[in-house]
Formats: C-alpha cells, structure tokens, sequence
C-alpha cells in the first residue's frame, strides 16, 4: 500500500506560525502568505480517523486547485501557486467566522434533520412530503458557526447578523457569491454527468475585499450523485450512487460511531483504506474528467518540502 502523509512540522524559511486542522497543515510565512499542506488525514463527525488514506491530499488539492481557478472570475481567492500535488500557496485573509453551506437536495445533515422531523434548517423553511435526496426547488443556505475546535454548529441568518459575527453588507455579498459558486460548481458537475448536491464555502478579507479561501468542491466539502438514472432511483426508492465521504460516515454509523462520547473509531482494515483512496480517486477522474497521476509517496514529506522550499526561494 502507498505511504499515506499523516502530517508535517516543516520550519519553513520566514515561518511565523503553524496550525494544524483536521486534514490541512498551513503554515503562516510572514503574515503575507500561507504555505497549506493538504495532508492525507480523514476526519468525520470533527473527529480524525486514525488512519491516513493514501492520495487523498494530492486528489483534495488538486480539485480545489482546479476550481479555484475556475471561479475566480466570479469571486477573487487566495491562491496564487501550487507547488507540490499536496500544496497550494496562497495570500492570507482575515476568515470570517462562519461557513456557507449551500444544499440542492434533501441530504445528509439535511435529511437527517428532516427525517427527525424538523421542517426549518437554519431559519430556511422545508416543505412537508420530501423524501431523502429529494431536489430543493431553489438550493437554501444553511450556514454554520466556524469553530476552532469541536463541532461547527448550525445558524441562521438572523442569528449572525444579529450576534454581529459577520457585517450585514458583507454577509449579503457572502450569499451572492455562494450561490453563483454553487451554480457555477453545478454546471461543471453537469458536464462530467454529476450532480453538485451540497457544499460549502469559506471566505475571508484581505485589503477590505472579500476573497474565497481554502478548498472547494472537494469530495470533502462538497457531496456528487451521478446524474445518470438519479431520476429512476428516487421514484424507486433506491439510494443514490454517490461520490463523497458520506460513505464513510456511513460506515461509521453502522459500526457503532457518531463522533459522541464514550464512543470508539472502528478498526480500519487496509482494504477499507484502500476502498476509501480508490473513491477519492474515482472522484477526481468523474469531476475531472482526466485519469489520476499518482504523485510519488515513496519519500512523500521531502518531496513536498523540496517543491515548497524551491517555491520560496524564486
């Protein structure tokens, strides 16, 4: 099996500080620029799985690379290279404190709600009668709180203006830039015979404007159906064919974790990890619509401080 990055501590040149997340290692350069490692960590339910999933990080950073570039006509981003499969340089922002979450179907966290028979997700109203991965007439946005550690909590609009988290006139232009990434995102989709279910986006300001930052329409912050017979599954009742990391939540559930108290990650066979690495990489070929080239593991942290050393030195 090909060495998984389980994560890095490099001291980079100009280096002021590093913080690690669940899955990304991101490195402060000066308080310009951020140096971010994606790492091939898994987390579900805010929890880190305790295994790495080989290529996960080179298939994560290079979608985002892909749809950074593909959006930035809509709503300028931090990035400005990618040095390394694994890495995306980038300017640093000041990150607002919630994530927008965008939801086109009944799924998830949203049919979960649904199913427990909530009828309003984040102060958005849902209509009675809905089955699971049922289509929303109009995509709804169901934000959540940012948290630094533990769980991102669900909040409504009036709750953020109101506690003052994010400036009216700014959160107005978050929602604007949510939906046309959505839409743009759901086009590309469409065109690889994929459905663009849910997602979310993270934004920030450098120099007063509002700018998209860290990853986007990845396997893990965005859920894909496969277009093709979507229509057939629902009227039968079938679960849709699905490429995200709800498969993994799902195995999670069945195997006794939610991410609760008292609870224990299940054991993670090699072939359970490699399964999880082959549908990251089915992921990458299905949105992309090009065959994944494997990036050499062998030696995997000093090939990615050589291309990030050699980035900085230019």
């Amino acid at each position: 099996m090909a060495n998984a990055l389980k994560g890095t501590a490099f001291n980079l040149a100009g280096q002021k500080s590093l913080y690690t997340g669940k899955v990304r290692d991101v490195y402060n350069i000066g308080d310009d620029y951020l140096v971010m490692v994606v790492s091939d960590r898994i987390s579900a339910f805010d929890v880190v799985l305790p295994r790495g999933i080989p290529y996960k990080g080179q298939v994560l950073n290079q979608i985002a690379s892909r749809f950074l570039d593909a959006t930035s006509d809509i709503v300028p981003n931090w990035k400005i290279d990618s040095p390394d499969p694994n890495v995306t340089v980038g300017h640093m922002a000041e990150p607002f404190k919630v994530e927008m979450v965008i939801r086109g179907y009944v799924t998830g966290h949203a049919w979960r709600e649904y199913r427990s028979g909530k009828r309003v997700l984040c102060g958005v109203p849902m209509a009675e009668g809905l089955k699971e991965h049922d289509r929303f007439p109009e995509p709804i946005i169901t934000p959540t709180t940012k948290a630094d550690e533990g769980h991102d909590e669900d909040i409504s609009r009036e709750e953020i203006l109101a506690s003052g988290l994010v400036p009216e006139e700014d959160y107005i232009q978050l929602e604007e830039y949510t939906r046309a990434l959505f839409q743009r995102g759901t086009e590309m989709a469409a065109e690889m015979g994929l459905i663009l279910v849910d997602t979310k986006y993270e934004f920030g300001k450098k120099d007063g404007k509002i700018v998209l930052i860290d990853e986007i329409h990845t396997p893990d912050s965005s859920r894909y159906f496969y277009a093709d017979g979507y229509e057939k599954r629902q009227a039968s009742g079938e679960q849709q064919k699905q490429l995200s990391k709800e498969f993994v939540r799902q195995w999670l559930i069945g195997n006794g974790f939610q991410g609760k108290e008292g609870q224990k990650v299940p054991h993670m066979s090699d072939a359970f990890v490699e399964e999880v690495s082959e549908r990251y990489i089915e992921l990458y070929e299905s949105i992309t619509g090009e065959k994944f080239v494997k990036a050499d593991t062998s030696s995997i942290e000093e090939r990615i401080l050589k291309n990030i050393n050699d980035f900085i030195s230019k």
